[in-house]
């Protein structure tokens, strides 16, 4: 095995499968709407290992995938990935397999041998970053500031993303119907792992959100909808790269340093933390799994470094 670069030890499988019957396909539509491209992805990533070439993960044959297969993927991976990719897509690579064995591709033995994977120790430092208050005040001051419908839905998006912690997928996946304006509300279905949980608006995030209602109108449907140039609202839900896009046009007016709906949500849950809400709270509030991913927004640990470097006497020199 060529280790240095990849495994090259399987083909495609040229006679095509039926998606009923394809293990990519059947893993991929088990999965939330947000965690399908990521995964999809992943298994690329893998598909080129184990063939040497580009391909396309659901041409491959994942039940020739042995034992030594999974072990060497995870050494290629761990070799080109921090440990959080690693495991993701090894978790991606366990799906396929499951699914291959459960439609009849794999027996029992060779399934759960192949899938006897370790999980990649590490810590990494989290990317993007958090946002400050004024940075927060200037963003909602340049949505209020346009005139036209675009400016009370940009400030419902940033409420969404910021004051609740949704996911992109999420903001885009509600309905107006899942939204209870007396109580603000909002049922989150269309979630990473089809999780449903409820989050809720208040104080200007509340008003925010009514004051785009109150420019939408009450017609059922997605509870954003796109806007034309010139104001016009056209009843039809947004995709999640038109909120990045969004994101984008608000933070170059504002002047604010560049930022990714990621961050609102990150920002949303050191915030959350630091004003002591407690860590599984937050974790229902963020929709994870586990709360061992919720503690990695735990912004408090740096602060107390911080705080500790300053009780280091370093004599000062005037330059």
């Amino acid at each position: 095995m060529n280790t240095s670069n990849s495994l090259a030890v399987i083909t495609p499988n040229h006679p095509a499968l039926q998606p009923s019957a394809n293990p990519v396909a059947v893993y991929l539509a088990s999965l939330g709407v947000g965690s399908r491209r990521a995964m999809a992805q992943a298994l690329r990533v893998i598909a080129e290992l184990l063939t040497g070439t580009t391909a396309d993960p659901a041409s491959l044959p994942w039940w020739n995938v042995g034992y030594q297969h999974t072990q060497a993927i995870r050494s290629l991976l761990m070799e080109r990935y921090s440990p959080a990719s690693t495991n993701k897509m090894l978790a991606a690579l366990r799906g396929v397999l499951r699914e291959s064995w459960r439609l009849g591709f794999m027996d029992a033995e060779t399934f759960h041998r192949a899938i006897d994977i370790k999980t990649v120790k590490g810590n990494t430092i989290p990317k993007g970053r958090s946002l400050g208050s004024g940075e927060i005040n200037a963003l909602v001051e340049e949505c209020y500031g346009d005139p036209s419908p675009a400016g009370v839905r940009d400030a419902a998006i940033l409420a969404l993303l910021y004051a609740a912690g949704l996911r992109r997928s999420e903001v885009v996946g509600l309905n107006l119907a899942d939204y209870d304006g007396d109580t603000g509300s909002l049922k989150i279905v269309a979630t990473k792992g089809n999780k449903a949980r409820t989050v809720y608006l208040g104080n200007g995030a509340k008003a925010a959100m009514t004051g785009w209602i109150k420019a939408r109108g009450d017609m059922a449907g997605p509870l954003l909808y796109r806007i034309r140039k010139g104001g016009k609202i056209i009843p039809e839900c947004l995709t999640d790269q038109a909120i990045w896009v969004i994101l984008e046009k608000r933070f170059k007016a504002a002047k604010v340093k560049p930022f990714t709906p990621h961050d609102l949500r990150r920002t949303f849950a050191g915030e959350m933390l630091d004003a002591g809400v407690d860590l599984v709270t937050v974790q229902h509030l963020m929709g994870h799994a586990s709360p061992v991913t919720t503690s990695r927004y735990d912004r408090r640990d740096e602060k107390t470094k911080m705080e500790a470097a300053t009780k280091i006497h370093f004599p000062m020199v005037a330059f």
